[in-house]
């Protein structure tokens, strides 16, 4: 199989400016998903989707490849990760490049390691006809969960189910963020990845940080230098 590693980074981060090349333990948070990619030796072309030439020269300085830019219709606020996809797919494709899987590895997740991406490969290849997820368990339980009303009255909150011991209520897991890994033709049919044929690459959660805010980053100021120790 022929894969490649996408790697989104537009510039138009408003929770946190410039979040995508912010210095994470001494270098830009994209930088740390970009290594990781190339490491795993999975990829024959590791690319950086961004509309910021500037993100692309720093992109460029770490490996990655940025044959184009990102269009405004795709850096927007409003625009999917998979639109983002198919633009990139369809870019490469305009330049005779395919592919049979792509990658999707968000830069806010860079706590996610090569060996990750080896593993969640090595699931794919033996499982999966269609896709493979990154997933960790949850820290809470959604049985202990609910909306309330605008009084905040207790009223259908929790079911009675709800009230059974956390540790009789089976494990729950999350969508983490980290790894995407697609066939590309199932794709072109079906933008929906979570159902049959699809599997779930469980990581611990110590390496499940998605970064969005500034005591996100904060905590993965931590945690890498925990690892870097």
């Amino acid at each position: 199989m022929k894969n490649i590693a996408i790697i989104p980074a537009r510039s138009g981060s408003k929770g946190l400016v410039d979040k995508n090349i912010k210095e994470l333990v001494g270098k830009p948070l994209m930088a740390y998903s970009i290594e990781a990619a190339l490491k795993s030796k999975y990829f024959d072309t590791v690319m950086v989707s961004t509309d910021s030439e500037s993100y692309a020269d720093i992109a460029r300085k770490y490996g990655a490849e940025v044959p184009f830019l990102r269009s405004e219709r795709t850096s927007s606020d409003t625009a999917s990760s998979w639109d983002m996809v198919e633009e990139v797919l369809d870019g490469y494709r305009k330049r005779e490049k395919f592919f049979d899987t792509f990658c999707l590895l968000q830069p806010t997740s860079p706590l996610r390691n090569a060996d990750d991406i080896i593993a969640a490969y090595k699931l794919f290849e033996k499982k999966a006809s269609f896709a493979v997820v990154s997933v960790c368990e949850a820290e809470h339980s959604p049985l202990w969960c609910g909306q309330l009303p605008a009084n905040k009255e207790f009223i259908n909150f929790l079911n009675p189910e709800s009230e059974k011991r956390r540790q009789d209520a089976g494990t729950f897991y999350r969508l983490n963020g980290a790894i995407y890994i697609v066939y590309i033709e199932k794709f072109n049919n079906d933008k929906f990845l979570y159902k049959e044929g699809s599997y779930a690459y469980i990581m611990p959660q110590n390496r499940s940080l998605d970064i969005d805010t500034d005591i996100d980053f904060k905590l993965a100021e931590i945690l890498m230098q925990k690892i870097i120790i």
